[in-house]
Formats: structure tokens, sequence, C-alpha cells
């Protein structure tokens, strides 16, 4: 009887535990409600108080056809469309075959910055994917650019 009472306890303890009520929200929220995504951002929902907004001209490009060996450069241009200093702290390529170099001064409101990205060609064959990822003091503080072309040989 004993028996039969405890595992009548442990079953309306599991029903009401499994059947507690849980937020809609697709996971743990962990007590943040933040509105702000990088899926979701536009003017009207940035609090720009003071924060840099960093706003490229193009965050693709297509260098077309390049001959295996080859080295070849394009400069991303942003612009800062914020009301604070913006800082780039790292540029992280997805491979060591392709080189950054960026503005390293903070970028003023108003002013322009760039990021050159170097690809480098040797030993890779074929149609080429590589991005970088760039962290910095804007909302959202990570972007990405991208880069293509296609490597043949001579």
């Amino acid at each position: 009887m004993k028996k039969l009472s405890i595992i009548l306890i442990a079953i309306v303890t599991l029903a009401t535990i499994s059947c507690k009520e849980t937020p809609k929200t697709g996971g743990a929220t962990y007590g943040i409600d933040n509105p702000i995504s990088a899926d979701n951002v536009n003017d009207d929902i940035i609090p720009n108080d003071g924060m840099p907004i960093i706003a490229f001209s193009e965050t693709e490009y297509n260098f077309g056809t390049v001959i295996q060996g080859e080295k070849v450069s394009h400069k991303f241009i942003f612009k800062n469309k914020g009301d604070g200093n913006l800082v780039i702290s790292s540029v992280k390529p997805s491979c060591g075959c392709t080189s950054p170099k960026w503005t390293r001064e903070p970028v003023k409101p108003g002013e322009e910055g760039y990021i050159e990205l170097t690809f480098d060609s040797s030993n890779k064959k074929g149609i080429q994917n590589k991005n970088v990822r760039i962290s910095s003091n804007t909302i959202p503080n990570e972007n990405v650019l991208y880069i293509r072309c296609d490597v043949v040989t001579k």
C-alpha cells in the first residue's frame, strides 16, 4: 500500500510540473527584453542617444574571374550615420587567404571609413565565397562583408 501511495504522489507531482505554463518566446528569456536585433534594425527603433551607426555602401563584392595566384582587393566604404564616434575593434576573415586593412582611428559622425579586403587566390580553384566579421561599437555590434570570385588556372 505504501508503494502505491508513493507512486500515486509521484504521478500527481509530475503531472503538475509538466502542465505548468511556460513562456511563449520559443526559449529561455533570462529576464532580457531587447526589441533591437540584427534582424530588425531600422532608424525608427534604434535609440540613437550618442551611438554611432555604421552604414555600408555595399556589403558584398564579386571579383568575377580571377587567375589562380592573383591577389585582388576591394575597398568597402562605410559612413557613420550616428551621433557618436565609430570604432572598429576587429575585422576577422573566414579564411587565411583574405587579409583586411581598415580605418583604425575613430570615425566621427557624418564621416566615412573603409575596410579593404585582399584575397590571395594561390592554391584556390573554382567558386570562392569568403566573409569577414566586423566588430564595432554600433548597434548591431557585428556586421558581415562578403567577397566572391571564380578562380581559374592559366
